[in-house]
């Protein structure tokens, strides 16, 4: 898929079919996610590659707007090491996952992480240690929807040398 499409027609999709994601696949999104842009190439993430049926259920229970998770193949949980950055340079692995996944044919949505209180139980669950925090949980999976939500035009977001 050119690079393009790929970023012009990503989005958010919240309803799977089940199917098995190729271990290689999962291998080659998270691959494209740690080499993200990173400030002073700390690479602060750590990804957690999540297929077990009765894992993600317990994930996605946890979760308030995530329910979804339980239907899809794999869930990857993007933590990051607590540095200055870590927030933007989780959120750039995060991007480089979902246009990956997309790259592969596979559906994907971002779950929030960082801000929501759930965080430490999600770090508990999955046995991460105290220094490292949730950035974001990414679904993927099989779909045969695509949803088109509106988006803004450029002309309502682009503004040249000022505001």
């Amino acid at each position: 898929m050119d690079a393009m499409e790929c970023l012009k027609t990503r989005r958010c999709v919240r309803s799977y079919k089940h199917g098995e994601i190729p271990r290689e696949v999962i291998e080659d999104i998270v691959d494209c996610g740690r080499l993200a842009a990173t400030a002073i190439n700390i690479q602060p993430w750590h990804f957690i590659a999540i297929t077990d049926r009765d894992m993600l259920g317990k994930i996605a229970a946890i979760t308030d707007h995530g329910k979804f998770i339980a239907d899809a193949s794999c869930c990857i949980a993007v933590f990051c090491e607590k540095v200055k950055y870590y927030i933007e340079d989780g959120s750039a692995a995060t991007q480089n996952l979902l246009l990956s996944a997309r790259a592969h044919g596979l559906a994907s949505c971002w779950v929030a992480g960082d801000k929501k209180d759930y965080c430490p139980q999600i770090a508990e669950v999955l046995n991460v240690p105290d220094n490292i925090t949730l950035v974001s949980l990414i679904t993927l999976g099989y779909s045969d929807s695509t949803p088109t939500p509106p988006k803004k035009s450029l002309k309502q977001v682009l503004h040249w040398e000022k505001f």
